[in-house]
């Protein structure tokens, strides 16, 4: 057997004039964890779909335990052992983690058009006539018919087979959960479970088709720093047992903690792969950027101290009516930078939404300079002269309108005021481009947007880290005293994230409040003032930066109370009321 799992050899993909992958060469051995690291638009996600089935390369071939192989579709992957684990999880909510593992299992196929053409090689028709004929006619035609309800009758018993699982398909399950350490209750629906729960669902899922060779893309994204030590055990685990594992990350730290090799992809390309005890987070970056790039994050501090922002007793509903932020309290001041942590999904969305207008507010105040707006629309919010910007999590669904321009996103928020002169659209019906081009021009040139132009192209077509900089050029240009943005580097290579930290530490500086909610721990500490954390809703403390660790915030945001890590000295009451 070959040394290697995976070998790829000159792999190129291209669509239209895009080069995606211009002959990549790639290795990744058995009892192996390989990080695959690039800037967005490297063809990281590109080549592992073409591993995986969903693409089929233009060039080059794949070699799957040394033997040449043609993978046309996700189930010839799946045949040969191998599974991918996608960011963004292909779960069936309402099903229990059972039903959604056996979804995907190949069903034995009844072959009833075989079975026909049998049936008619027993009983042929050559050289007969007359009665002979319409005997054999006869004798075809009761065979077939009972074929038919045979097929009938093996679809019916599959049907209820597979409706009510047997206690042998659970144990299945369950001792793939035990092999690899994983913590799965099989019979729990996806709906009940925390996000760490369903990746490993993802996991064990593609286990069971009988997987040695797994993908993971951005396996880390959501969880927690405990959650994260989890997964890197069961990875570790996996690879004992022979597994070849191929992880897709941005977060280099974690790169050099869990993989053996690390290939480097830049522009399609493959700039390199070298042994992860030889590398570190400098050497990494500038494989991938080409060039020295500064990782040092600064957290200075302001002579700013206005309270601009001031949230008391603040409850907001989720879409089941249920509390989705409860009771929540803290003020925002000028020139400083509030992190909010928490496990996706525990309120962070509703938090901002509900502060920007979008969402209705239950109970409780939000004061901006001692005026409440709980409830006004965002219209109203601007009508009213409040200088505040809110850059959404969802960046074409609610930040930018994909299929305009550049220059056509920079007048959205401002097009009705007919050049900020008139306080209704109807008095004024013409729209500023002029200006408006001029505004995208200047976002371009000081935040070094890539685009052909600012007049044609929609922003849908830019890649990730340009479509941010679009929407938060946007938005500070409107010279904001708050900012609101959730996850603003989800998803960007760190070229891109460490330029959006920089604009947001530009923005402190000039002495606006900046409400961060985000997902990397060390970012966060490194960045933020403050870090507020959420727990199913509720504040459970707030601290100083520069005063926790990634592990204390790790267990507030599984719940631990403030006291319970930090003690109850005088330094936990002024953090909890200042929270």
């Amino acid at each position: 057997m070959s040394e290697y799992a995976v070998q790829l050899k000159n792999i190129t993909k291209t669509f239209g004039s895009v080069v995606a992958n211009n002959r990549v060469d790639l290795n990744v051995r058995r009892g192996e964890i390989l990080a695959l690291l690039g800037e967005n638009g490297s063809g990281k996600t590109t080549l592992m779909n073409m591993l995986s089935g969903i693409y089929r390369p233009d060039k080059g071939q794949i070699f799957i335990n040394g033997t040449k192989m043609y993978i046309d579709s996700p189930e010839d992957a799946k045949k040969l052992g191998i599974g991918m684990i996608h960011q963004h999880f292909k779960l069936i909510e309402k099903f229990t983690a059972a039903d959604n593992i056996w979804m995907g299992v190949e069903k034995e196929p009844f072959l009833l058009k075989t079975k026909f053409n049998y049936v008619d090689s027993l009983y042929p028709y050559d050289g007969l006539d007359g009665n002979s004929l319409r005997s054999q006619k006869l004798q075809r035609f009761k065979v077939k018919t009972r074929l038919c309800l045979s097929a009938l009758n093996y679809k019916l018993v599959n049907f209820f087979r597979n409706a009510f699982l047997s206690p042998s398909r659970f144990e299945k399950v369950n001792k793939i959960a035990r092999d690899f350490g994983f913590d799965l209750d099989s019979r729990k629906k996806v709906c009940d479970m925390a996000v760490s729960e369903k990746q490993t669902l993802e996991i064990v899922k593609v286990l069971y088709y009988g997987a040695d060779i797994l993908i993971l893309d951005e396996p880390t994204a959501v969880l927690t720093t405990q959650e994260i030590q989890k997964l890197f055990s069961i990875l570790r685990k996996m690879k004992e047992k022979g597994c070849a594992i191929i992880i897709i990350t941005h977060k280099l730290n974690e790169v050099l903690e869990i993989s053996d090799r690390v290939t480097v992809l830049r522009k399609g390309e493959n700039v390199g792969t070298i042994d992860t005890k030889d590398a570190n987070e400098q050497l990494l970056t500038e494989l991938m950027v080409g060039e020295k790039v500064d990782l040092k994050i600064e957290c200075e501090k302001t002579d700013f101290d206005e309270t601009l922002l001031s949230i008391k007793g603040l409850t907001v509903l989720n879409n089941e009516g249920t509390n989705a932020i409860e009771d929540v309290s803290f003020d925002l001041k000028s020139g400083e930078i509030l992190g909010v942590a928490g496990i996706s999904g525990c309120g962070q969305k509703e938090l901002c939404e509900s502060i920007a207008g979008l969402l209705p507010v239950k109970s409780g105040e939000i004061l901006y300079s001692g005026e409440n707006i709980a409830g006004k629309r965002p219209l109203d919010i601007i009508n009213m002269g409040i200088s505040m910007s809110f850059i959404p999590e969802d960046r074409l669904g609610m930040g930018l309108a994909g299929s305009m321009s550049v220059a056509d996103n920079m007048i959205l928020k401002t097009y009705r005021n007919a050049k900020g002169k008139l306080p209704s659209p109807r008095l004024y019906p013409f729209v500023d481009r002029k200006n408006a081009k001029a505004l995208a021009n200047k976002v371009v040139e000081e935040l070094e947007v890539s685009t052909p132009d600012v007049d044609k192209t929609p922003v849908r077509r830019l890649s990730g880290g340009n479509v941010q900089k679009v929407l938060l050029g946007r938005e500070i240009k409107g010279d904001p005293r708050v900012i609101i943005t959730a996850y603003p580097v989800r998803g960007l290579d760190i070229n891109s994230s460490y330029c959006i930290y920089d604009i947001l530490s530009r923005e402190k500086q000039k002495g606006t409040g900046v409400l961060f909610v985000g997902e990397d721990l060390d970012v966060m500490l490194a960045l933020c003032d403050r870090i507020l954390v959420l727990c199913h809703g509720k504040v459970m403390g707030t601290v100083q930066h520069n005063q926790s660790t990634k592990e204390q915030l790790g267990l507030m945001m599984t719940g631990t109370p403030y006291s319970q890590i930090y003690g109850d000295g005088e330094n936990v009451k002024e953090e909890v009321s200042n929270g």
